[in-house]
């Protein structure tokens, strides 16, 4: 079980590159998908987004090609003549304000950097210039991701990604390429219950794989590609929904964590902390030590068996 979900996060790394907020773009941190039945796929699809001709003509239409460089809007149009299999994830909802979630967004890196200070994830994810990221899963996948464009407005915003990659490794006869636009929106909505901001995010993802046919990629790969696309999917938006909860409850802890984030610049540290903590400023200097580490145990509790994690 464990190696046939290693070797679909695999495949799903390569061509949906954009790092973290797809299922292997923006990879869910290590072991959540892998914690994921496979049984019963079938019924899971059903709540798992669409792949119809009218989702993927739709989704086609509202990428915003005329806002784009000449240059991206030719990455992007040449991945969408290529695409063998697209898929429209599920909804999903982030309870954070869509100033944090836009930071995350448009710098995936310090999301990763996030991950591996918590020990919860092998992925890197290091800038290679202005938009543009090298990826590396930790299990024989690499990649470089590129962001295409951003938008953002009042009542929501709109990213484009591009990612190209390849695996080399024991779970595949041959190196696996592959590419894939995705186009990630979200939308500001109404306050939850405790008042909490939420934000609901919709993810489009166009994917080709080099050398695989279509026959091959539809009936053999689909099913289990968008069951762990869905899955990390969400299981991102339940940490981030955590990360925002537990910082603005505990700023000492945000401001420990994001100091040791060597990857991360110190300019784009301080703007996490901020924004995470809820805009209301770092911590005095005197914040108790014991009170940040609880922040972290708590955070990476979930992606982590208890014994192995060590604050």
């Amino acid at each position: 079980m464990r190696q046939q979900h290693s070797l679909l996060r695999a495949i799903a790394l390569v061509a949906w590159g954009g790092a973290v907020w797809c299922g292997g773009g923006m990879s869910a941190p290590a072991g959540a998908a892998e914690q994921s039945a496979v049984a019963d796929l079938d019924a899971s699809l059903a709540e798992a987004g669409s792949s119809s001709r009218e989702s993927r003509l739709r989704a086609m239409q509202s990428i915003p090609l005329d806002r784009m460089s000449a240059a991206n809007r030719e990455i992007a149009e040449a991945c969408l003549r290529a695409t063998t299999l697209f898929r429209r994830l599920p909804v999903e909802t982030v309870a954070c304000d869509d100033e944090l979630l836009d930071f995350l967004l448009t710098k995936p890196q310090t999301l990763v950097d996030v991950w591996r200070v918590l020990g919860i994830s092998r992925l890197s994810l290091d800038p290679a210039g202005a938009g543009q990221w090298r990826l590396a899963d930790g299990y024989g996948t690499v990649g470089v991701v590129k962001l295409l464009h951003h938008d953002r407005t009042a009542d929501g915003g709109v990213v484009v990604f591009h990612g190209r990659g390849g695996y080399t490794g024991p779970l595949a006869p041959r190196r696996l390429t592959g590419q894939c636009l995705v186009v990630v929106r979200y939308s500001v909505l109404e306050p939850d219950m405790a008042g909490r901001e939420r934000q609901a995010v919709q993810i489009d993802a166009f994917l080709d794989v080099d050398g695989l046919g279509l026959e091959i990629v539809t009936r053999a790969l689909h099913p289990l590609i968008v069951h762990s696309a869905a899955t990390n999917l969400r299981e991102i938006c339940l940490f981030v929904s955590q990360f925002s909860t537990a910082a603005a409850r505990n700023p000492a802890g945000i401001a420990r964590l994001t100091a040791r984030m060597p990857r991360t610049d110190p300019e784009d540290r301080s703007v996490l902390a901020r924004l995470a903590a809820g805009n209301r400023g770092t911590p005095a200097d005197h914040a108790e030590r014991s009170d940040a580490t609880r922040f972290e145990t708590e955070l990476a509790a979930r992606w982590m068996p208890a014994p192995a994690y060590k604050p």
